[in-house]
């Protein structure tokens, strides 16, 4: 279904989100930071069945970063229960939703138990074709392109590849999104105006939304919006547009 007010061929095809805004959410409310964070799977619940509804097929979202370990140690092991309970719970509606679940980031710094439940969704949703979900826990993307070029240089050592045949294009391909495309559209919620070490390299001609819902208030109008916004970009990439 078209969203109102996008010409033909003006739609994103990939939609990349950094949902920010869930402690403030709380705080303004005088909750815990958790009630902010579970309000925020509801939104993000939300933004799979737009992408669902207006053909959107890739939706790649900021869960967590490689900074967010930071954070108090209370937090971090509600947000690493709250995914596993999520993915536990919701993964069959998912599926049966035709939602393809993919998990991008670094998967060695958490527990056998909850790996499983990310193996358990990928394989159960690997064959879906509705809407692809990327979801970035454990995700930098400064990390992103040294792990990328380890993978190079490991195979220019090994004699797969020489050296000087390094490009962008191998490069893109020793990344996490990989296959897919970069994102035509980055929305960023709760005002702040920075990619926060979110897919750097991806991100390069991306357009880029910021608005000041915070995220666990995002909305399909809200999403609407930015496409919308989106549509009325002339997107150049470094080209002159014919007058």
């Amino acid at each position: 279904m078209p969203v109102d007010g996008v010409p033909p061929g003006r739609m994103p095809r990939h939609v990349a989100v950094i949902m920010d805004g869930n402690g403030r959410w709380a705080k303004r409310r005088a909750l815990p930071r958790a009630f902010g964070h579970r309000k925020g799977v509801a939104a993000l619940k939300g933004a799979v069945r737009f992408c669902s509804d207006h053909g959107i097929p890739v939706l790649t979202v900021y869960a967590f970063s490689t900074e967010n370990w930071q954070r108090p140690s209370t937090e971090v092991k509600f947000l690493m229960e709250l995914m596993k309970k999520t993915f536990t719970s919701e993964i069959d509606e998912l599926h049966q939703e035709g939602v393809r679940i993919r998990f991008i980031g670094e998967r060695n710094a958490f527990s056998s138990d909850i790996t499983e439940v990310w193996n358990n969704a990928e394989s159960l949703t690997k064959d879906n074709d509705n809407v692809l979900l990327n979801i970035a826990f454990n995700y930098g993307g400064r990390r992103e392109l040294v792990l990328a070029s380890r993978a190079l240089a490991a195979k220019a050592a090994a004699g797969v590849i020489e050296p000087g045949d390094i490009d962008e294009d191998s490069l893109s391909a020793e990344l996490l999104t990989t296959p897919c495309e970069d994102p035509d559209l980055l929305i960023r919620t709760a005002g702040q105006c920075r990619v926060s070490n979110f897919l750097l390299w991806q991100l390069a001609y991306t357009e880029i939304h910021v608005t000041d819902v915070l995220w666990p208030d995002f909305s399909d109008e809200d999403f609407k919006a930015a496409i919308v916004d989106f549509s009325q970009r002339d997107r150049k990439f470094g080209r002159v547009l014919e007058m």
